[in-house]
């Protein structure tokens, strides 16, 4: 579970760095979107992507998984919560997708079952090569929009950037203690040069027990997303921004928690300004992973943002959100 710990806590902090045997199956004939799959797909160039879909229904919810994380992390719980997890849970109001992004782990990085299921690629990876990655995906796999993306942690940067290069595409978005791209600036900021290395040393860490382990160039990625913001505006669309309650635990001396805790929410609460009539709900009872933690706080703002999607109405005469 060390390298478990690792990805949880890189991936928190917002510090981003720089298979199986199975053939890949063609596209989907017309009308079999709404069966249950789990399979390899093509996506041109000689590469595999691994994509599971459940549920039926539109808008496709596709869920993007934070730094290192498998999509089998939205299947999931933490110890002594109960399920449904949040892929199985939310697939009973709509068509729900989560996938391998290449260099993603499961449980544990020493098991090579574990590992990514879509193919390698050379590491690190620009965000815009990401977001293409699942652009063909969704494409090669006749997986049908409009789309809501549900995205934790790293993957918030992946879903933006893909509303930004595809905005007609994108009808409402779920932030899950997503990233925010001036998040490493304050990482720079708070903490000295030790304890910026001993978090910036979890990537090296796991790249020695797996070589095409998932690496992103933070800077051009923040930077990307800035200008993107800038240049390409959310749309108005329902958007839930769920933030975590629980400070993360880190284990280096003297860590700044306190006051990077702060910035963490001040930079949420910035998240809820994409749109006009964001909602932004505090998760009490969880750390980072509040899709594991508290899955039905997300099930239920998927939910929402689905049926606010499929009749703005209901969205906007919500006070709040994810609160059955």
């Amino acid at each position: 579970m060390k390298d478990r710990v690792i990805r949880v806590l890189v991936a928190a902090m917002g510090v981003l760095l720089a298979a199986t045997g199975c053939s890949a199956a063609p596209p989907l004939p017309p009308g079999a979107e709404e069966a249950d799959v789990a399979r390899l797909v093509d996506i041109g160039g000689g590469r595999r992507m691994y994509l599971e879909c459940r549920g039926a229904g539109s808008p496709t919810v596709v869920l993007i998984a934070g730094y290192g994380n498998r999509g089998s992390a939205w299947s999931a719980l933490s110890p002594g919560v109960p399920p449904p997890a949040v892929l199985p849970g939310a697939s009973g109001s709509t068509r729900v997708c989560a996938y391998d992004r290449p260099g993603t782990v499961g449980e544990s990085v020493d098991d090579p079952a574990e590992r990514s299921r879509s193919d390698p690629v050379p590491q690190p990876r620009a965000a815009e090569e990401t977001v293409a990655d699942l652009r063909a995906l969704l494409q090669a796999a006749g997986v049908p929009g409009p789309y809501v993306l549900a995205a934790h942690s790293l993957g918030g940067l992946y879903a933006r950037l893909y509303a930004a290069a595809h905005p007609d595409d994108v009808v409402g978005m779920v932030l899950v203690d997503a990233a925010h791209e001036r998040y490493n600036a304050e990482l720079r900021r708070l903490l000295t040069p030790a304890q910026l290395a001993e978090v910036q040393s979890g990537p090296s860490q796991l790249r020695e027990q797996y070589p095409d382990v998932e690496l992103v160039d933070a800077d051009r990625s923040d930077a990307l997303l800035a200008r993107a913001r800038v240049a390409t505006p959310l749309r108005p669309m329902p958007l839930a921004v769920l933030t975590r309650g629980q400070a993360v635990e880190v284990p280096v001396p003297d860590f700044p928690v306190a006051d990077l805790e702060r910035s963490w929410r001040a930079l949420q609460d910035d998240l809820a300004t994409l749109t006009p009539a964001a909602r932004h709900s505090v998760a009490t009872r969880s750390g980072h992973d509040i899709y594991q933690d508290e899955p039905a706080l997300v099930v239920e703002a998927v939910r929402q943002v689905v049926a606010g999607a499929r009749d703005p109405d209901t969205w906007y005469s919500l006070r709040s959100c994810c609160v059955e």
